[in-house]
């Protein structure tokens, strides 16, 4: 049977959240590099030596925070490969709602564009799943590949400018934008070689 966290584990544990969401924070109004220890301890409320037994520095928060955000979003991705296309676009704007802070860094033009083209790629390899089985088609076919690129990078420029903006539409009004953007997956079907046209010479009848 495995043991309750003890209290000082709790709290360090309340500590690290606090830490993460003031540099989510902070992230959506200035680039990392800008970012101090005083203003991340600050916003968390607790001293500097507190942030330093958790962290070696700012670079040191932020890698970990970014790994968790991937591979909460990894687990994401292979959730939603079980869901109907139809629920899926609800699932992804629901969670997103639900995880305001992280996403607004992740979507902030102060941060570094290798977060969002990680997690961009995780998006294209769902929808290259989803485009392949609609599809009956092979996930290595590169038509296949650019469509889902196309469709992963068009949908996050969207929810990226809903969240900058500040989520001014409504849930159902964005996930109905999405939804229309994804219209064209619907009619999407690999192209058939086409026979050649049977020639008739002048006397044929």
């Amino acid at each position: 049977m495995s043991e309750k966290p003890s209290v000082h584990d709790r709290r360090a544990q309340r500590t690290r959240k606090a830490l993460k969401e003031a540099l989510l924070q902070l992230l959506t109004k200035k680039e990392l590099g800008k970012v101090t220890v005083q203003e991340i301890a600050d916003i968390a409320d607790v001293n500097r030596v507190t942030f330093y037994k958790h962290y070696l520095d700012v670079y040191d928060l932020y890698d970990q925070t970014e790994k968790e955000f991937l591979i909460d979003m990894g687990l994401m991705v292979l959730r939603l490969q079980e869901v109907p296309k139809e629920t899926f676009f609800k699932e992804f704007v629901k969670i997103i709602l639900e995880n305001k802070a992280v996403f607004g860094m992740v979507f902030s033009p102060n941060n570094t564009t290798a977060l969002l083209e990680k997690f961009s790629h995780s998006i294209e390899g769902l929808i290259l799943n989803m485009l392949s089985e609609q599809c009956e088609s092979d996930v290595n076919d590169t038509a296949l590949k650019y469509r889902a690129c196309y469709h992963a990078r068009g949908c996050l420029a969207v929810l990226g400018r809903w969240v900058n903006e500040g989520y001014t539409e409504s849930e159902d009004e964005i996930v109905r934008i999405i939804s229309d953007l994804f219209k064209s997956i619907d009619s999407f079907e690999k192209e058939a070689p086409q026979k050649p046209a049977v020639r008739r010479g002048n006397n044929a009848r």
